[in-house]
């Protein structure tokens, strides 16, 4: 017999995955952080968006890091490399900034492997512009396979997740043109790509907001579209209804998996609606697919809905997801200062 509430099994596997768990281990650390701040350049600076943002005269210096999982390392230590990378440029990209230089460290028992890892690392820093200024490593008997990346950068205007407030639209852009690394949930959209293709595609998030087309922005991470949409939402304790039939999906791709996918080009936005013709057609114009896919409420609950299904996902108020909470930012006047 057919399963009579398929969305509601579907939003309860999608609550149990590994990548959910890790983020909800976040919460740890994050009890240890400052909950205040004098300014909202100090809140900037506090974990919860994708980078760090230090106020520098009339822009923002970008500050990120990413860790690899040690089996990715030892795995597919080229990918792993060129990931590493890729992701941090993303993050900078999510703040509404351009990438400018990485530093990493990592630690191998093999010679040949570690190479290769260096080798990701420098060809996606050609690929996508970026000065390569050096790190650390170790390699010898008995290392494990560990890899960390950061990444510096700059802003104009912002797209803080301190930005996000009622009545703003959600909206996804991703690049379609790709396809899965094996079984893994990695949608990657970069091979066989030109190096300036790749970053014309991400030059249109920093140009968008600096044009005040943009208000936040989110890198769809490993927790997936549900998890990233979690983490915009909960600075500022907001809520959201989200259609997943409007979701902008590969062809062919199955809808459980295509909310677990980690694409190589994927952002969650937030916008003005009235802005989201030109946003469409900004990202259209560089073969990229952009499309509304909820908007954002005061309810601090994350409401999920499929034909005439409609579940919530998530109470932020009740269920911390990372426990990064500004609730002291008031989000009508955040989005003006952008």
């Amino acid at each position: 017999m057919a399963n009579p509430h398929p969305l509601q099994a579907l939003l309860a596997a999608l609550r149990d995955t590994p990548a959910m768990g890790a983020k909800q281990a976040i919460q740890h650390p994050a009890r240890a952080l400052p909950k205040h701040a004098a300014s909202r350049d100090e809140l900037y600076a506090l974990p919860g968006d994708d980078t760090a943002a230090i106020r520098c005269g009339d822009q923002y210096q970008l500050l990120a890091i990413e860790g690899m999982l040690p089996a990715f390392v030892e795995q597919a230590p080229w990918f792993a490399g060129w990931s590493a990378v890729m992701a941090n440029v993303s993050d900078i990209t999510a703040m509404g900034g351009r990438a400018t230089a990485v530093v990493n460290a990592y630690w191998h028992h093999d010679h040949q492997a570690a190479d290769s890892v260096l080798t990701g690392i420098r060809d996606a820093c050609q690929a996508y512009g970026l000065i390569m200024a050096g790190g650390h490593t170790s390699q010898a008997a008995g290392n494990p396979a560990a890899l960390a990346v950061a990444i510096t950068g700059w802003a104009r205007s912002l797209l803080s997740t301190l930005h996000v407030a009622p009545g703003q639209i959600i909206a996804m852009a991703v690049d379609l043109d790709g396809q899965w690394h094996g079984n893994a949930p990695y949608w990657k959209a970069f091979e066989n790509v030109p190096a300036a293709r790749l970053r014309d595609k991400l030059e249109v998030i920093p140009r968008l907001a600096e044009a005040g087309l943009l208000l936040a922005a989110k890198d769809i991470s490993n927790a997936g579209i549900l998890g990233t949409l979690l983490m915009l939402l909960e600075p500022t304790l907001c809520g959201a209804r989200i259609d997943l039939e409007a979701l902008p999906r590969p062809a062919g791709a199955p809808l459980k998996r295509w909310l677990q996918a980690f694409p190589s080009y994927g952002f969650l936005l937030t916008l003005a609606r009235e802005d989201l013709p030109t946003v469409e057609a900004a990202f259209a114009f560089e073969g990229l697919h952009c499309a509304c896919i909820g908007e954002v409420d005061d309810s601090a609950r994350l409401h999920v809905s499929r034909g005439h299904e409609r579940i919530e996902f998530w109470n932020l108020a009740d269920h911390p997801f990372t426990g990064f909470r500004y609730p002291e930012c008031p989000p009508s006047t955040a989005a003006k200062e952008h």
